[in-house]
């Protein structure tokens, strides 16, 4: 391994990378994405151990900072002294397709897992020292793990099984109905806000929103409750994010996720919260049980029930702590 160099001053906000996609290159549905290129973003010291780092269906390329150098949407894990220490670790984050602007197309977690393997042989990369994936992200680095297994070092998932739970799908479903539904009534950005009050309500959990949230009834029917105006306010806000033909077509691929768990040959840490609906708990056991190198299996209790990879700070740290130390070790290593 070269000596590593000093740690650039961009490490926390990174720099933009990207891989053509080959004209030949089909969905395992056999359709063509229209964007010619998959897009990700490097940070960290330069010969650093490389992991990658991806979220749910919302979260892409700026785990740390986005373009702006507001927080991106994992900034107290990917930072300078982290659980993804980025004075040790060279982070690859990558935008899942298809983008803003395509059309509906059947993608699958393989697709995506196969999109990175583009996109690491477009840096010059032939394999990660590791894959940290929660949500989507880990349903994404489950199947590189059985597509690729020569090309990573070892795993780390999070909120996410070797299936999809078919009552997740039965969520999901009714989102994709409003958001179709609403783009037949000219309402599209309206549905995208109601779709995604609904999926609110899977990623969190009664307990919260009994602490959380007053009973207080308004004056009269038909106007909101407090709970009501926080899922608005959520909705409202994602609206403005995510495009309909772009959630209708990374919705469908989880429920499309299916990895047998006797393909995973890399030492596996999964992190799973009981009180998770959208990934029950059962599931992770259950792949916990059958994988062939698993490493450790971390289920905890959660108020924030799926949600809790991105709140549960101290249980997430720890974990990811654990599990990337030899990496972390070996560069100090090698630097000092």
């Amino acid at each position: 391994m070269p000596t590593p160099s000093p740690t650039p001053r961009n490490t926390t906000h990174g720099r933009d990378v990207h891989a053509v996609i080959p004209a030949d290159f089909r969905l395992e549905s056999g359709e063509r994405l229209l964007t010619g290129r998959v897009q990700g973003r490097l940070h960290g010291p330069d010969n650093g151990p490389l992991v990658a780092v991806s979220g749910g269906i919302s979260s892409g390329r700026f785990p740390s900072l986005d373009a702006a150098g507001e927080p991106g949407w994992w900034p107290w894990v990917v930072c300078r002294g982290g659980p993804v220490d980025l004075e040790t670790t060279r982070v690859l984050a990558f935008d899942f397709l298809p983008g803003d602007g395509e059309t509906i197309v059947t993608i699958t977690a393989t697709d995506q897992a196969r999109l990175l393997a583009l996109l690491l042989d477009g840096i010059g990369e032939p394999r990660l020292d590791a894959f940290v994936g929660a949500s989507y992200g880990g349903v994404v680095a489950l199947a590189f793990a059985a597509a690729f297994p020569d090309r990573i070092g070892r795993l780390v998932v999070i909120s996410a099984a070797h299936r999809t739970h078919p009552m997740a799908t039965a969520w999901r479903g009714l989102q994709r109905r409003i958001l179709s539904f609403a783009r037949k009534a000219g309402q599209e950005a309206e549905g995208i806000a109601l779709a995604r009050e609904l999926a609110m309500t899977s990623y969190r959990t009664p307990e919260e929103f009994g602490l959380r949230f007053a009973s207080t009834a308004p004056a009269a029917a038909g106007e909101s409750y407090p709970v009501c105006e926080y899922l608005t306010a959520r909705g409202a806000a994602y609206s403005r994010t995510m495009g309909v033909d772009r959630w209708i077509s990374l919705s469908d691929s989880l429920d499309r996720h299916e990895v047998a768990p006797e393909r995973i040959l890399a030492p596996l840490t999964l992190v799973g919260f009981t009180s998770d609906r959208l990934v029950p708990i059962d599931d992770l056991r259950d792949l916990a049980a059958r994988v062939p190198s698993l490493a450790q299996f971390v289920e905890a209790p959660s108020i924030f029930g799926h949600d809790g990879f991105l709140k549960e700070r101290e249980l997430i740290g720890r974990a990811l702590t654990d599990a990337l130390l030899p990496l972390s070790a070996r560069y100090r290593e090698i630097a000092a």
